[in-house]
């Protein structure tokens, strides 16, 4: 028999991606490029509760590709806005907390379709305001939409009474899911819509309300999203909208009424937050939970027997996909030795056919910006380290000769295990060629550091798939493909050791983070 969920919804199915090889697909989104610089006067103001909020002066967002051409301005938050704005979103939990779990899954349902119908606008956005490529932009619209989907159809999974053990006393028992309570959303701007729809949407599904302080390189993004949101009727404080500096969000996780953070970002920042949270203050009644994805040093080991075409192909991929700002890029290329050569000359071969430039101005590009000028600075320091401690520059190695910031895509060779670009996430379109003299070898050098989200095999040897699946210690493993391209529901995402606390967004263990289990037994 058909369950409840089947009658009124489909199954979930990712949503494509597009390749803009069909030309009117091409033409289509280049006019919705045209229709967003034509906007980039516009600003877009704070939001807490029901007002709107432009305190002076307005901030451009730089776009990474073109320093003088700006994505739009918005004003910046204070801690004094933070305190507003979680006064608003508790005001706001005590109602939206009891909407039903149906009610607060069609808005998801009723989002995803709205952002179908809008992918070009919301595309364009991405690929003016932080550089991405066309196909990186739709993929990352196409997964918002698939979080929207799935968390929309966990929710009502997860709504209502939970199947349990029968009792063998004189009682009826039974289990639900309560939301916690008042949100920080902090989302990161290299995913600037899918992971921040996602922790958005997975808060607001499971009846909490949020205050969502987007990054400063993506801000123009984020408050689309929330203007979508507010136009299908989301009520007023449910989503509060604050951008902001450090010192907002360091309100936002030591406020005594935040009931729990959502952090996706660097290491350093969310060990930070995690510190802070775990401090009660003063009113403070809870221990506040900590949703944490931060950073990874994500190795692709390719074996002596691989495939070494799919080798080069998945690594060029994951190295230099979004010029290497994801968490799960591949930063390390572990080698066995017999075909580290055969394999840098393939790999080497695909780089020189990459297109570095600005996407906004052509669907060919493969290689856009960084997202700013500290992180040009940043990458092509990490270079310099690495030449000063040995390594050699077998492709790239600097800035590309353009406006913007560009860095090259970047294979530095001559680098062992222990030393700084074997270790540090770089996040950039860098990666690090390390030799291995065997499977074992390899296997120790990929689990040599503090991380542990993403990792990649490439080998023709089903003992040494197995062995991985068992060894290689991170949170998402892929044999004989790219290290990237997480797909809702089917890769649930989330790492280990220093790469946070293995979440596992877009499975279904996720919602479960944002609610708490109440068990209720009466007497017959």
């Amino acid at each position: 028999m058909a369950t409840v969920l089947e009658k009124t919804h489909p199954p979930f199915r990712n949503e494509p991606v597009r390749t803009f090889s069909d030309p009117a697909e091409r033409a289509a989104q280049a006019a919705a490029i045209e229709r967003f610089l034509a906007q980039s006067e516009r600003r877009y103001p704070i939001i807490i509760g029901n007002e709107r909020l432009t305190p002076e002066p307005a901030v451009p967002s730089v776009t990474p590709a073109e320093p003088t051409r700006y994505a739009g301005w918005y004003y910046e938050g204070t801690p004094q806005l933070a305190d507003r704005a979680i006064a608003e979103a508790e005001k706001a939990f005590a109602s939206w907390s009891k909407v039903p779990w149906e009610e607060r899954a069609d808005l998801l349902f009723r989002a995803a379709a709205a952002m179908r119908a809008r992918k070009d606008d919301f595309n364009a956005s991405m690929i003016v305001e932080v550089g991405k490529p066309w196909v990186e932009a739709d993929a990352d619209t196409a997964e918002a939409i698939d979080f929207l989907e799935f968390y929309a159809r966990e929710a009502l999974r997860l709504g209502g009474r939970q199947s349990i053990v029968p009792s063998p006393l004189p009682e009826d028992n039974w289990l639900e899911y309560l939301p916690l309570g008042v949100g920080a959303v902090l989302p990161p701007w290299n995913f600037p819509l899918a992971i921040m729809a996602g922790m958005t949407t997975a808060a607001i599904v499971t009846g909490n309300t949020v205050v969502l302080k987007p990054s400063p390189d993506s801000t123009i993004i984020a408050a689309g999203f929330v203007d979508l949101l507010i136009e299908l009727g989301l009520p007023a404080g449910v989503v509060n909208f604050l951008p902001g500096g450090a010192d907002v969000g360091e309100r936002l996780v030591e406020h005594p009424r935040t009931r729990f953070v959502s952090f996706t970002g660097s290491m350093a920042v969310g060990l930070h937050i995690n510190e802070v949270a775990a401090k009660p203050r003063e009113g403070q009644v809870w221990i506040k939970r900590v949703v944490a994805e931060m950073g990874g040093k994500d190795a692709i080991v390719v074996a002596a027997d691989a495939d070494l075409d799919a080798a080069a192909d998945g690594i060029v991929a994951s190295a230099f996909g979004f010029s290497g700002q994801k968490c799960s890029a591949a930063s390390r290329a572990i080698i066995e030795e017999p075909v580290y050569d055969a394999l840098k000359a393939k790999v080497l071969e695909r780089i020189a056919k990459l297109e570095v430039g600005d996407p906004v101005e052509s669907a060919n590009v493969a290689v856009g910006p960084v997202v700013n000028e500290k992180a040009h600075q940043r990458i092509q320091r990490a270079i310099a380290r690495a030449l000063e401690e040995g390594g050699r520059v077998a492709a790239g190695g600097k800035a590309a000769d353009r406006a913007g910031y560009f860095i090259e895509p970047t294979i530095v060779e001559n680098v062992t295990p222990e030393k700084t670009l074997a270790q540090e996430e770089v996040f950039g379109p860098v990666v690090a060629f390390i030799k291995a003299r065997d499977f074992d070898e390899a296997l120790t050098i990929a689990n040599g550091t503090k991380y542990g989200l993403t990792g990649g095999l490439f080998s023709r040897d089903p003992a040494k798939l197995e062995r991985a699946a068992r060894e290689f210690h991170v949170g998402n493993l892929y044999l004989n493909r790219k290290c990237t391209g997480a797909l809702v529901g089917v890769h649930p995402f989330g790492g280990f050791n220093m790469s946070g606390t293995d979440s596992k967004a877009g499975g279904h263990d996720y919602l479960l983070l944002f609610v708490q289990a109440k068990a209720i037994a009466r007497k017959r």
